[in-house]
């Protein structure tokens, strides 16, 4: 059985979109299992419906309007990098309507339920693939996967929301009595899950670089410190996800193809810039289609 996994990582989606592109049209891969993790759950119904032109589309016309419905910052330019400062107003307005966290993204719900129909989720259901979005239960203090198997549209529109929602700069979501958030908290790449699903080989979309060229400029507001401390928290936890699935592969004599992105895209994935999100497309197209010629004809670089 043969698995896609696609990490979390923001605006970065748009480079595992184009690397999965490749991978689906031109590698021929054919995949029997999906599993995401926030951007990567927005990603995998449409790859899987091989609906790769659709879901370009999207990446590359979505901007902050389309995910956010109150926006808790602002993004400001100066000499040539973009930083965000708090929305004193949109978070004051969150706060005075009860809400907890700084921003909703009520936006992306309905974006999302635009992007799949309830045809497509059907033709998905009665499909032989397995589709597995990845989501946080802050109330039980567990990860959750939840496959298009055991959903009805609702819920599973729903669960691709819930995974994508970085809180506490997206909506928390109350559901079955629970508190959900991003599927990142808890597993950023949910290698591990596949390979208990069965995968025997599993290619894996890391929205992150192999080794670690980050050094970040001091914070600039209490924002910022936020995001920052948030980046080093889910670096931790996506080092550890890799790792274990790494020792998962080995226990079930499984391969692991990893797809990393080669430069830093961005240090900031909550900024949805069309432009930019168009080029990461075209870059992740290319750099997978490079890393098989390189290797060819020998497999992809593998962890066995």
């Amino acid at each position: 059985m043969r698995a896609l996994v696609i990490s979390g990582g923001g605006s970065k989606g748009a480079f595992a979109g184009g690397v999965a592109q490749f991978l689906i049209q031109e590698a021929q891969h054919d995949y029997d299992l999906f599993v995401g993790t926030s951007t990567g759950s927005l990603l995998i119904s449409h790859l899987a419906l091989n609906k790769l032109d659709k879901i370009k589309n999207i990446y590359s016309s979505v901007n902050q309007d389309s995910i956010f419905n109150n926006c808790p910052f602002i993004i400001k330019k100066k000499y040539g990098v973009e930083t965000i400062a708090i929305n004193h107003w949109n978070v004051l307005k969150n706060f005075i309507k009860g809400k907890k966290t700084f921003g909703e993204s009520e936006n992306l719900r309905k974006l999302i339920r635009r992007s799949i129909t309830v045809e497509e989720f059907n033709e998905l259901k009665e499909s032989n693939m397995d589709v597995v979005v990845t989501v946080s239960n802050l109330s039980l203090n567990q990860v959750e996967y939840k496959s298009i198997n055991d959903c009805t549209y609702d819920e599973f529109c729903d669960w691709i929301w819930i995974s994508s929602n970085y809180t506490p700069f997206m909506s928390l979501v109350k559901k079955n009595g629970c508190e959900y958030a991003d599927g990142g908290l808890g597993t950023l790449v949910p290698i591990e899950e596949a390979l208990n699903r069965g995968a025997t080989e599993v290619d894996v979309v890391v929205l992150h670089t192999e080794i670690n060229y980050l050094n970040r400029m001091s914070s600039k507001n209490p924002f910022d410190l936020i995001t920052t401390i948030f980046g080093f928290v889910l670096d931790r936890i996506e080092n550890q996800n890799i790792r274990i699935g790494k020792f998962v592969a080995n226990q079930k004599d499984a391969i692991i193809n990893f797809y990393y992105t080669p430069t830093i895209l961005t240090t900031n994935s909550l900024i949805f810039n069309k432009e930019r999100m168009t080029l990461w497309w075209k870059r992740g197209y290319l750099y997978a289609k490079n890393k098989n010629e390189e290797t060819s004809p020998i497999e992809p670089e593998r962890q066995e």
